[in-house]
C-alpha cells in the first residue's frame, strides 16, 4: 500500500471518529446534535400533582428524549418532571461532549435546579427517561437518583441514543436504585423520535402502561 492510500485511510478514520464522537478510549460519545433553536436556559421544572400513578422523569438536552416523555405522556397520561442542572449545558455539540466526559471521569454530582419530587410516594410507576451520553445517563441523572428513592416502585428506564441504545446505563440505575423493580424499557434513536409515535404506543399497549 503506497503512502498517499494510507494517508486516505487515516484521514477517513479521523472523519469518522469526528462524525460519531470517539473518545480516546474507544468509547462513542453519542450524543446527539442540539436543536440550534434551543434555549441555553431551562426554567426550574413545576413539581408534579401526584394525581396519577406513573411518573414521568426525564433529562433532555437536544429535545430528543422531551419528545419521547411527551409520546410516552400521551399513552399513558403520567405526570411528568424534568430533571434540570443547575449550569445548563453548552449549546455546542463539541462542548457538550468534552463537558460529559469530564463529568462521568471526575464522577461528577452536578447540582440540580429541583432536587427532588416532592409527591414521589404517591406514583407506583416510574419511567426514567435520558441520552445515552458516553455509554450511559448524563451524570445529572446520577444526581437525581441518589436524591430520589425508588424504593418498591417499578422502574421504567426509556433512551434516545445514536447506535449504542441503553450502554451500561441499565446497571447504573440497578446500582443507584437496588431497591426498585427494574422494567423492561424502550430505546430508540434520536433520528428516528419524531417517526416513532406508533411504535412508542404499540410497545405501551403491549407492555400494559397504555391508559
Amino acid at each position: 500500500m503506497n503512502i498517499k492510500k494510507i494517508a486516505t485511510l487515516c484521514l477517513g478514520t479521523l472523519a469518522i471518529c469526528g462524525l460519531v464522537g470517539c473518545g480516546s478510549d474507544g468509547k462513542k460519545a453519542d450524543v446527539a446534535a442540539p436543536a440550534k433553536a434551543q434555549a441555553a436556559e431551562v426554567a426550574a421544572p413545576a413539581q408534579p400533582s401526584g394525581n396519577s400513578s406513573t411518573l414521568i422523569v426525564y433529562f433532555s438536552h437536544s429535545g430528543n428524549t422531551e419528545r419521547l416523555a411527551k409520546m410516552l405522556q400521551k399513552g399513558t397520561g403520567a405526570d411528568m418532571f424534568r430533571v434540570v442542572p443547575t449550569e445548563a449545558y453548552p449549546t455546542s455539540y463539541h462542548a457538550v461532549i468534552d463537558q460529559a466526559k469530564k463529568e462521568q471521569q471526575a464522577n461528577a454530582r452536578p447540582t440540580l435546579k429541583t432536587l427532588k419530587v416532592e409527591k414521589l410516594d404517591k406514583y407506583d410507576t416510574v419511567f426514567i427517561g435520558y441520552p445515552n451520553w458516553w455509554g450511559t445517563m448524563p451524570m445529572c441523572m446520577f444526581t437525581f437518583l441518589e436524591n430520589n428513592d425508588m424504593s418498591g416502585k417499578k422502574l421504567v428506564p426509556f433512551v434516545t441514543h445514536e447506535g449504542s441504545a441503553f450502554g451500561s446505563s441499565l446497571g447504573d440505575l440497578k446500582r443507584l436504585a437496588p431497591n426498585a423493580k427494574l422494567q423492561e424499557g424502550i430505546e430508540i434513536r434520536g433520528g428516528r423520535v419524531g417517526d416513532s409515535e406508533n411504535e412508542v404506543a404499540s410497545w405501551l399497549k403491549k407492555e400494559g402502561y397504555s391508559k
